[in-house]
């Protein structure tokens, strides 16, 4: 019998497709799937600005980033300090590694168990992401027994990936930080790398409708994302009350603020809702590093008047489960807002 590589997408569709509306759950106050109105360049911010020598070079480039992350909540970066070598290593070693038949990838135990596919709680089409992904906890990327005996090559690619996205991430949470008269040492207290994510991302083509998500509307539970994308295209995200398409970049990384980053910085930076639209003829693949504290890290506003209540990460994530498993969608940040 011949193993499929794809996950049950396509029964899952024609299952939450034919619920009766009454087993529906409420629609969130979010946009509907519908095409985007245009296509955006984000924000393009050269980072040797950060390691010039002259000050006014350095500050623009500081400016630059804290501007794009109040107005866009989105901006792309080169000149990033990534290997672009190391980048198609990864895209490389990501490719075969979702080859693997579903099954293996479902049971096999690989990078910590953490394979997923769909929306289990999806009850209508409009709340199902047409993707597979395997979201790893950076405390598990070295780790050898997550690999099995035919995926060494890409433990190693993986831990020095990681690495140096980890290294990005700090230095662009950094300029930020110190933007809003904090200082760095206090925040890489508040973010390990251990608490991070590394999230491998595959949306396989979809030919059952233009309307289907790869991933639903949402914004990101943590303090910034960093994104290397193939070129297909597909992220969409909400700018001036309408959604408009991110054209790709291949020189460029996409970094976009996270909801405790939009809370510490009491609403000086935006988490912005985006979304991924499945392409009918062309699967994807994406990157992501998602910048995170411990789960029993206290999330609170730099400066007072705060706009929120104070939380721990562990109370955010739980209480966003608790949302989409009720409401089948992500409600966040406005759920803490004083």
């Amino acid at each position: 019998m011949l193993k499929t590589t794809n996950p049950p997408l396509f029964r899952h569709y024609e299952q939450v497709s034919h619920l009766s509306p009454s087993d529906h759950h409420p629609l969130p106050a979010a946009s509907p799937p519908v095409a985007a109105m245009e296509e955006c360049q984000l924000p393009l911010i050269d980072l040797r600005g950060l390691g010039s020598r002259d000050e006014r070079e350095r500050a623009a480039c500081a400016a630059a980033i804290c501007r794009a992350s109040s107005e866009w909540g989105f901006f792309q970066v080169v000149n990033h300090g990534i290997n672009p070598g190391l980048v198609r290593k990864m895209r490389s070693e990501q490719s075969r590694l979702f080859r693997l038949p579903f099954d293996d990838k479902l049971t096999g135990g690989l990078l910590n168990n953490s394979y997923r596919w769909g929306t289990p709680t999806a009850t209508c089409p409009k709340q199902l992401s047409w993707s597979e992904a395997f979201h790893v906890p950076l405390s598990k990327v070295s780790h050898k027994d997550c690999y099995g005996d035919n995926f060494t090559s890409l433990r190693e690619v993986m831990v020095e990936f990681a690495a140096a996205m980890a290294e990005l991430a700090g230095t662009l949470a950094g300029v930020l930080v110190e933007n809003l008269g904090r200082s760095r040492g206090d925040f890489e207290d508040i973010c390990q790398e251990s608490s991070c994510f590394l999230r491998l991302n595959r949306y396989p083509a979809c030919p059952t409708s233009p309307e289907v998500f790869g991933l639903v509307p949402h914004t990101d539970s943590d303090f910034l994302t960093i994104l290397s994308q193939d070129e297909v295209g597909g992220l969409q995200l909400m700018k001036d009350s309408r959604w408009v398409a991110v054209k790709p970049n291949q020189d460029a990384l996409i970094v976009n603020i996270g909801d405790l980053f939009q809370a510490w910085s009491n609403d000086i930076y935006k988490s912005v809702e985006h979304k991924v639209m499945a392409n009918a003829k062309m699967e994807r693949y994406s990157i992501a590093y998602f910048l995170c504290p411990s789960y029993e890290t206290s999330i609170g506003s730099c400066r007072e008047p705060s706009k929120y209540r104070k939380f721990t990460f562990g109370e955010y994530r739980s209480q966003i489960q608790e949302q989409v498993k009720k409401y089948g969608y992500k409600i966040g940040l406005p759920s803490f807002r004083l």
